[in-house]
């Protein structure tokens, strides 16, 4: 009866612990450069949390390695809740697959909070490229195999792989030239560096908007209305479908009371009208699944990527 009564005051302990956190400012750790869609989504709800937390949430952008050295970071940290991990969905389901010697282990290292948002992702070619349609642009990878580029965020990243998926179900090559981000990529393709990206909407949409790139396909099945007269890539390549996600991870060992108050509140952030307007506007959609769903997502997804990665070749020892 002691022993049972010493773990029910640990527990009303660590929930009343919960319900009083934070204390302080909270560090989002994005393993990529500013102004990608994952430091975009992160720094949205960032703004939202730290409002209803009382207490900053402090962005911390740590690029290299595919997100890599932000997770290697991200898991070292104290679990205690005040920092958090904000990766794309590579960083925890492809990286493994990817790189032979990986500095963290996205199961060990981490625990599930929430998937955040995800959305679809565009094709883009400089505003003065010669491709006009998706078609033009696998017409000219087959006439001339090996020579057309395409950027990303990094190895491995959710940018690279829509890239690969999209050579794998269209039947071409291209060579892949990696960055250290979605927004640096995006510029050396309008400074026209290379032909084109598979690059999150969040990322492209002022680019698309403002000239500087063209559109040719959207990833999901249907149109985005965010680009209107955008046609989905499914037009050309029958089935074809991608989506990238953002979420939250927290450093195992963080208790879970804690997990959890991140997590409702996390929700009740996404519900609203304007986070939900404003998301909108970037191509994404709030998910605001449970940890537990949110882990169950991400080991599905692991198995997806393993068999893409194996089939593409993709690589790095």
């Amino acid at each position: 009866m002691k022993i049972l009564s010493l773990i029910c005051a640990a527990l009303v302990s660590m929930a009343a612990n919960a319900q009083s956190w934070p204390q302080k400012p909270v560090r989002f750790i994005v393993p990529f450069a500013p102004g990608g869609a994952t430091d975009i989504a992160a720094r949205m709800l960032g703004e939202k949390l730290s409002q209803m937390w009382g207490h900053s949430v402090v962005i911390e952008n740590r690029a290299g390695a595919g997100g890599a050295l932000g997770a290697a970071e991200a898991a070292r940290a104290a679990p205690d809740g005040y920092t958090l991990f904000f990766p794309s969905g590579s960083v925890m389901t492809a990286n493994q697959h990817v790189y032979a010697k990986l500095s963290y282990d996205p199961d060990r290292d981490f625990v599930a909070v929430t998937n955040v948002v995800s959305g679809p992702q565009v094709l883009v070619v400089p505003a003065n490229s010669p491709y006009k349609t998706v078609k033009d642009l696998i017409n000219a990878a087959r006439a001339d195999p090996g020579k057309l580029t395409f950027g990303h965020a990094g190895i491995g990243t959710q940018t690279h792989l829509a890239a690969e998926n999209f050579l794998y179900q269209a039947k071409i090559d291209g060579v892949s030239v990696p960055y250290k981000g979605e927004a640096p990529a995006l510029a050396g393709l309008v400074g026209g560096e290379i032909n084109f990206a598979l690059t999150n909407m969040a990322a492209a949409i002022p680019h698309i908007s403002g000239g500087r790139l063209r559109a040719l396909g959207v990833t999901s099945l249907e149109e985005a209305p965010q680009l209107p007269g955008v046609p989905p890539i499914a037009k050309t390549l029958p089935g074809f479908e991608n989506a990238g996600w953002f979420g939250i991870v927290a450093p195992a060992g963080t208790p879970k009371p804690i997990v959890q108050k991140i997590y409702e509140d996390t929700r009740k952030t996404l519900e609203s009208t304007e986070m939900r307007a404003r998301f909108f506007a970037q191509g994404l959609a709030p998910v605001g699944n449970s940890p537990a769903e949110f882990a169950t997502a991400m080991k599905q997804e692991s198995q997806l990527w393993a068999k893409v990665v194996r089939e593409r070749k993709i690589e790095v020892k």
